[in-house]
């Protein structure tokens, strides 16, 4: 049943003089690999010809939030096919979906990936086989992958959302816990993300030795939503390589460059946008606890909506301050636990403070920012943590970021408009 409203008094009321809010550009590198069709086929072009002929090559898919998606995956399967073999997708998330295989064909349909669009059929399991081990923990991979003549391994190799390391998120991950399926998600996720730096890479080594790799592609993001890199990798040089291309992700990734936030607005979080629905490399606020991630000076963050692609999956929302009803009525609970389960991580998946509108919980922040003056309130509003190029500011930082040349103010300041409900007018 959706919850309709929640009696809060509000000691000062909710009408503010909220300080109007700047539109802003925050500049970053431009590193761009321009049309990302042309350039996957020139990488694939340079990679040593793979003997696939007569050959079932099973292609991993599941990174989430990936551009060109769909034209990536349609190009890659078609070149498979040009070389004689024949190619199929294998959802390969660990435990996401809900851990199960339906779910997991629902969640890369909301990518825009099924079987129509990207020209091959998509064999969706949770049923696993044990590979090998490392330091005494068995590895598994998806049955459908282990039983194909290849296997290409595909991914974005991005900063995590909960530790920090040479390995990441990337291929080397894909190899053992996304493949893995949700028995391999909940085994490496029950040693805790303290031991993933050292350990990823080393399962990825021992899973190299018995999976047939066929080869590999690696895709790096840029601030502005678009592909900086997209490389074919032959096997055996895939781990290697990955180290080099998180550096460069690392690099490039969006950025809060503000020294000091009093409040955040988040429009949306979402599996599609970050594991944790908001990315602690952006905020400061890992679920984890674990140490690499910078520390904004950052007093409340608000969460407005969860992404559609994200089918309620709050994972993260735990790291906030105040949510909206509107999040909480769109809260798929089983998802999101199952998500915190499987990562043996609780924190991420606890329900923050509900505000009944956007507005409310604005002066909620307020109200609760020790020494903070509403009118001179240093806010914050970007649409998500992926999403940071073009993003509001309030006014209080105009004399701040004028003449930086990491900020472009984009027009004038204007004041918050809410409807009759309370809710930001976008």
């Amino acid at each position: 049943m959706p919850l309709d409203k929640i009696n809060i008094a509000l000691p000062a009321g909710e009408d503010y003089p909220f300080p109007p809010m700047l539109p802003v550009e925050q500049v970053f590198p431009k590193d761009d690999a321009g049309d990302v069709k042309a350039a996957l086929e020139k990488t694939l072009d340079e990679l040593p010809r793979p003997d696939v002929a007569g050959k079932r090559i099973a292609i991993t898919a599941g990174s989430r939030g990936m551009p060109d998606a769909v034209e990536i995956y349609r190009i890659l399967c078609r070149r498979l096919r040009e070389w004689g073999a024949e190619p199929f997708l294998i959802p390969a998330m660990g435990s996401h979906g809900g851990g199960t295989a339906e779910g997991q064909l629902e969640l890369l349909a909301g990518y825009g990936i099924t079987e129509e669009s990207v020209g091959a059929p998509i064999l969706s399991s949770m049923e696993v086989v044990e590979t090998a081990s490392v330091d005494g923990i068995p590895l598994y991979c998806d049955k459908n992958a282990h039983e194909a003549d290849g296997i290409v391994i595909l991914n974005k190799v991005k900063p995590h959302s909960n530790f920090k390391g040479d390995y990441e998120s990337g291929l080397c991950k894909m190899m053992v816990i996304g493949l893995g399926k949700h028995q391999g998600a909940t085994t490496f996720h029950a040693l805790g993300f303290a031991r993933f730096a050292g350990i990823i890479p080393k399962a990825a080594t021992e899973q190299m030795k018995v999976l047939p790799v066929t080869f590999a592609v690696g895709l790096v993001e840029n601030a502005y939503d678009g592909i900086a890199t997209v490389e074919a990798i032959p096997g055996d040089r895939m781990i290697a390589r990955e180290k080099d291309l998180l550096v460069q992700a690392k690099d490039l990734m969006g950025k809060l460059l503000m020294p000091s936030i009093d409040i955040l607005i988040i429009d949306e979080i979402g599996k599609n946008i970050s594991g944790q629905g908001m990315d602690p490399t952006v905020t400061g606020r890992p679920s984890s606890g674990l140490p690499g991630f910078v520390k904004l000076p950052l007093k409340r963050i608000i969460i407005r909506d969860i992404s559609g692609p994200s089918h309620g999956n709050a994972a993260g929302m735990g790291m906030a301050d105040l949510i909206t009803l509107r999040v909480f009525n769109k809260l798929d609970l089983g998802s999101t636990y199952t998500n915190g389960v499987a990562a043996r991580n609780t924190e991420g998946a606890r329900m923050p403070m509900i505000a009944n509108s956007d507005k409310q919980a604005l002066a909620i922040a307020v109200q609760t920012c020790i020494g903070v003056d509403p009118e001179t309130a240093r806010i914050v509003r970007i649409q998500s943590t992926k999403k940071l190029h073009k993003i509001q500011m309030s006014a209080s930082y105009l004399e701040e970021i004028t003449g930086n040349p990491q900020f472009n103010v984009l027009g004038e300041a204007k004041p918050f408009a809410f409807d009759a409900e309370g809710n930001l007018i976008d």
